[in-house]
């Protein structure tokens, strides 16, 4: 049996302790998260000369308990990420299936929008639509699930394509299978690994788009947090409370490293061309 790299053991590890934490998080603390306290403000972490051990990760400009708020931040972040990797990865989907399934002008024209959606800096486009129809939270996630719908739609059509042309799937239509059979039992088993390591790779960036635009005061608005909101406070604090970028900073750094690690780690498994080459 093959032993896992120790740098996978500990992705897995930092993920499951990530969701973890989301879900029973609130239980480590009993301080709420809008809860101010101003004669304990900027207090440093528990560890450091100075720190209080009712704050185990120090205290913020208006004195806010920095785990509740790491852990609310989390809980956000996450939300959104999950959220708008499912909205991508089921609209492209969904258009490559279209594309791959109708073909002529209906593929062409399709394609088409993929091309004209990949050639726009998505940055741009997201500052746009905020500037124009404002900020909720509701919109935020649709525009998080906008990003790299192309990518999906690209990579189902190809291996739908590719699948259709296969002597089985050949075989189900001779046999009179109708197209939602033939696409729901047979053909989207076979294209699933390929799209879930497109979600495993997409998923980070999305949570470094999220945390990039709550930072520039674009994504998620107070009384909400997030990850990239706290480290776009704290940045006015580096050399006197810089507690408050660097844990928010860590988590960002930690999370979306460790599920790039597992999606270059199920790449490699689900790959069949990479599995014959690591045989």
């Amino acid at each position: 049996m093959k032993r896992r790299s120790p740098i996978l053991v500990f992705a897995i590890i930092v993920l499951v302790l990530a969701v973890f934490v989301a879900i029973v998080g609130n239980i480590f603390t009993s301080h709420g998260v809008t809860q101010q306290n101003l004669l304990a403000r900027l207090k440093p972490p528990a560890f450091l000369t100075g720190g209080n051990p009712d704050f185990p990760l120090g205290t913020d400009r208006i004195g806010r308990d920095m785990v509740a708020r790491i852990i609310a931040a989390l809980q956000m972040s996450l939300s959104v990420a999950i959220a708008g990797t499912i909205i991508g990865a089921v609209f492209g989907s969904l258009i490559g299936f279209v594309a791959a399934h109708f073909r002529g002008w209906v593929d062409e024209a399709l394609m088409m929008l993929v091309d004209f959606q990949a050639s726009l800096p998505f940055i741009l486009i997201t500052l746009t639509l905020l500037a124009f129809f404002g900020n909720s939270l509701m919109l935020f996630i649709l525009l998080m699930g906008l990003f790299g719908w192309e990518k999906y739609a690209r990579l189902s059509r190809g291996v739908v394509l590719s699948a259709v042309n296969q002597p089985y799937a050949k075989a189900i239509v001779a046999l009179g299978a109708g197209n939602s059979r033939l696409y729901l039992r047979h053909v989207l088993p076979n294209v699933a690994s390929a799209l879930i390591v497109q979600v495993t790779l997409t998923f980070p960036q999305i949570i470094l788009l999220e945390t990039s635009l709550s930072f520039l005061g674009l994504g998620i608005q107070a009384p909400q947090t997030s990850l990239g909101q706290i480290l776009g406070d704290g940045r006015d604090y580096l050399s006197t409370a810089w507690w408050i970028s660097v844990v928010p900073g860590t988590v960002i750094f930690l999370v979306t490293l460790s599920m790039s690690i597992v999606g270059d780690w199920l790449r490699d498994r689900l790959d069949p061309m990479l599995q014959g080459r690591n045989a």
